[in-house]
């Protein structure tokens, strides 16, 4: 059993309040909490998808000796925030709850929240290069001042995660067969299951059509107006449509910063597949999951500790570009670019973060052997391998 980077903090926060745990389809949000209850037996699984177990859910049954109890999928009842809520209130001393499900948990959640203050609240990532390759570590001390990046020995990950992407099965499996058909069963999973169950949607086939659309599209700042021709809707209709991807875990927004930067792009956002593995070319793969790395140190970030750390991407009027932009208490603090190997023009990178008074500048690339500091910018080209060993 692969032990989850999220595991300790919140062993830590089901004693004080419920914890909710949500994420995309199979990153094994369910085992994590399987993983979680055996630390406080006896515990109760209790699936909303049984008939059994909905009914022992509806009726509260169960021994008053239970340390913890676990509620996957409980989000599909109309009324399953008051359900909990009162199950919380009239728990047993000591009593531990957690709620596990789908996407659709966090979309739920963002309505009238009833449940306000009763609970935190976590986003599991897929695995990530150092969460395979490093032991997990306790929870740190609360960060209160924005750390300096220390890197490890580079992981051996690497390659492995460009092909197999993060997510438990076919990154543990490494078998191409089971990517392929976990590919699969994940994409019409989520299309046909997930937006289905949730949204009211007329056009199913074309949302599916949009998602076999974006792996190519990926890395680039996102033309709903292009999207639009080719699916024969409104770009305001392509925009509903992405929103929607992006509340079902299918994809991510990175947005443009433009605070403190003249002429700098407000609108155009970049977006990205939460499994890199369904990219097809090199460049934008290796992008992607640079941008899943960086996502999951923010959200993780925010979800610990509570600080505001959040991910942008650079682009000015003037086509200056830099990939990733990290801010720490909307303070610039990190500021990286990638690509698959070393070399031409930091003219754009050394430029914002200039301007931005970033320190911790980098070139990440897929090449093992570089490390070294480009005195005239002052920005350190370093393997992704080693990079990515300061991540979480």
């Amino acid at each position: 059993m692969k032990i989850r980077y999220l595991e300790p903090s919140i062993q830590e926060d089901v004693k004080q309040k419920m914890v909710f745990l949500g994420g995309p389809r199979q990153v094994g949000k369910t085992t994590l909490a399987h993983l979680v209850a055996s630390r406080f037996p006896p515990f109760n699984y209790l699936n909303w998808d049984s008939r059994p177990h909905r009914r022992t859910i509806m009726q509260a049954q169960w021994s008053p000796e239970t340390q913890m109890l676990v509620f996957d999928e409980v989000h599909k009842y109309r009324r399953w925030k008051p359900l909990i809520k009162g199950i919380w209130d009239t728990r047993a001393p000591n009593q531990k709850i957690m709620v596990t499900g789908s996407s659709r948990l966090d979309i739920y959640r963002r309505g009238g929240d009833s449940l306000l203050g009763r609970y935190h609240y976590y986003r599991l990532h897929p695995f990530t290069l150092k969460e395979l390759s490093a032991p997990i570590q306790p929870v740190a001390d609360f960060p209160k001042t924005p750390p300096r990046l220390e890197f490890g020995p580079a992981g051996s990950e690497l390659a492995h995660l460009l092909k197999f992407g993060g997510f438990p099965e076919p990154c543990l499996a490494g078998s191409e067969r089971t990517l392929k058909r976990w590919q699969r069963q994940r994409f019409e999973r989520v299309f046909r299951e997930d937006i289905r169950d949730v949204e009211s949607v007329h056009s199913l086939a074309d949302i599916e059509l949009l998602g076999a659309l974006l792996p190519e599209r990926i890395a680039a700042p996102l033309s709903f107006n292009s999207l639009a021709t080719d699916l024969e809707v409104s770009p305001k209709t392509v925009k509903a449509w992405i929103e929607l991807l992006c509340r079902n875990y299918y994809i991510f927004r990175v947005p443009p910063y433009y605070h403190r930067l003249q002429r700098a792009l407000k609108k155009e956002c970049k977006y990205y597949l939460w499994d890199w593995s369904e990219v097809p070319t090199d460049g934008a793969r290796f992008e992607n999951l640079m941008a899943g790395h960086l996502l999951k140190f923010c959200h993780c970030f925010q979800d610990v500790f509570g600080c505001a750390v959040d991910l942008f991407y650079l682009r000015d009027l003037e086509k200056r570009e830099t990939d990733f932009l990290v801010t720490w208490e909307k303070t610039p603090w990190l500021i990286v670019e990638c690509k698959l190997s070393a070399g031409g023009s930091l003219t754009a990178l050394r430029y914002f973060a200039d301007k931005l008074g970033v320190e911790q500048r980098f070139l990440v690339v897929r090449d093992e052997k570089v490390d070294h500091v480009d005195r005239n910018s002052g920005v350190r080209a370093l393997s992704a391998s080693r990079f990515l060993t300061a991540l979480v």
